[in-house]
């Protein structure tokens, strides 16, 4: 059975819910995502299809180019600022929100460190969870 998964921004202008089971939930110590979060790390949940996910209202969007040469999309509120979701030109079905738009943040049981390479060592993380250089393969 799939988990629902609900959140949205700091405003409330933004909400999802994802019924569907994620396929991967990582730290990741990019350099985009230490200036997305305001901190040394992002946090995120990945669903491999976008079938179960439902958005209300509107976000704004800015694309950065990752390590790899691929597009990134980061969706995130207009009205409060808060990043929500991002996609991935290489991936189109990949949908991936912020750990901290989530109503529940509880559910997030991360299974990586992505990205350690630009890591920082004030930037404290689980030190059990697998740790990778950049994105591991799939």
């Amino acid at each position: 059975m799939n988990q629902n998964y609900t959140g949205g921004c700091a405003c409330g202008k933004i909400r999802y819910s994802i019924k569907e089971n994620p396929i991967f939930m990582n730290d990741c110590q990019c350099r985009d995502c230490q200036k997305m979060s305001g901190s040394g790390h992002g946090s995120y949940i990945s669903f491999g299809s976008r079938k179960g996910v439902v958005i209300e209202g509107k976000a704004s969007n800015f694309e950065m180019v990752g390590d790899s040469g691929n597009t990134k999309t980061s969706s995130f509120c207009p009205n409060c600022g808060s990043p929500v979701y991002m996609s991935f030109s290489a991936m189109p079905d990949l949908f991936t929100i912020h750990v901290a738009s989530l109503d529940d943040p509880n559910l997030y049981k991360p299974q990586a460190i992505t990205y350690t390479k630009r890591g920082f060592p004030w930037d404290f993380l689980n030190p059990n969870l697998p740790k990778f250089e950049s994105m591991p393969s799939s």
